[in-house]
């Protein structure tokens, strides 16, 4: 049962030196959520964004659930000065009931298309829909009946899992960052894995984030252990890249589900931003040492 979040005040964001000024634009989420004949338009999300400049579009894969016709949209970015990337992933709406993360994505994939200089020495590959028939029909799982974010390297046969297992093999990412929203906390917080420096990223991502929403800092969130709004174990299963010998980073970030959308989605994205940020800082004053 999900607790009632008190509506908090939305403060204004500061100046910071690493993220710069930014407050995006007011989202219509009630209009790019509509639901119609009882499902969600994933067209209505998309639509705008191929047509992007910079951003390549690219649909992975082919499978049909009833009738129906999928496949998982990636949009490519590629920043000025990426002959030898950062790349870093981006995920969004594995379940598909948690559509802040959908929109955030979008928005993010926008402001980041026309702003090209923040994502210099960046190739991004941004996966704002993963789970597209959960995405319509509003449920965490997809029409196939499964929780996808269990699935995850263990021989699944959920096409949408094949697909994104594909991606985390070959992409050869530095990081990843996956967006969700959790209907029991009453704040934002985050799950840390892989390279040590991952919570060095989170903790100024929850503080920029936390001018918007609230933090959660309780002792135990999720059912897991936690510390000033960080997790530092996860549930099996769940999207991650395959063990390698130089682990990427990897963040997921949660938004509070009962807090106003757009409150969720200008977190998440300045969540993503301050967390590009300070990773190019970091691996750029380790280059200097």
């Amino acid at each position: 049962m999900a607790r009632t979040l008190r509506s908090p005040i939305l403060p204004r964001l500061c100046e910071n030196k690493f993220l710069g000024y930014f407050r995006p634009k007011v989202i219509d989420s009630n209009f790019q959520l509509k639901i119609e004949n009882g499902r969600r338009s994933v067209q209505r999300l998309l639509t705008p964004l191929v047509a992007l400049p910079g951003a390549q579009f690219q649909s992975l894969g082919a499978f049909e659930v009833g009738t129906g016709k999928y496949s998982l949209p990636r949009f490519t970015l590629r920043g000025p000065n990426s002959n030898d990337p950062i790349r870093i992933g981006i995920f969004a709406a594995i379940h598909g009931d948690e559509p802040a993360g959908a929109l955030a994505a979008a928005h993010f994939l926008n402001q980041a298309a026309r702003e090209p200089v923040f994502v210099e020495n960046f190739l991004l590959q941004i996966y704002p829909l993963c789970n597209p028939t959960g995405y319509e029909d509003n449920t965490r799982h997809s029409r196939g009946g499964k929780d996808l974010n269990r699935e995850f390297w263990k021989s699944s046969a959920e096409p949408e899992i094949a697909i994104l297992e594909h991606e985390l093999r070959t992409q050869h990412f530095n990081g990843i960052i996956q967006l969700h929203a959790d209907d029991t906390s009453d704040g934002i917080y985050g799950f840390v894995r892989g390279h040590t420096l991952t919570e060095n990223l989170l903790r100024p991502a929850l503080l920029e984030a936390g001018r918007i929403l609230p933090r959660n800092v309780n002792a135990t969130i999720d059912g897991f252990a936690a510390r000033d709004g960080i997790i530092y174990q996860s549930y099996e299963g769940i999207l991650a890249v395959p063990m390698q010998s130089e682990p990427p980073f990897e963040i997921i970030f949660e938004t509070p589900h009962q807090a106003p959308m757009d409150l969720q989605v200008e977190a998440l994205v300045v969540a993503v931003r301050t967390i590009l940020s300070e990773y190019r800082r970091l691996i750029s004053f380790a280059a200097n040492i």
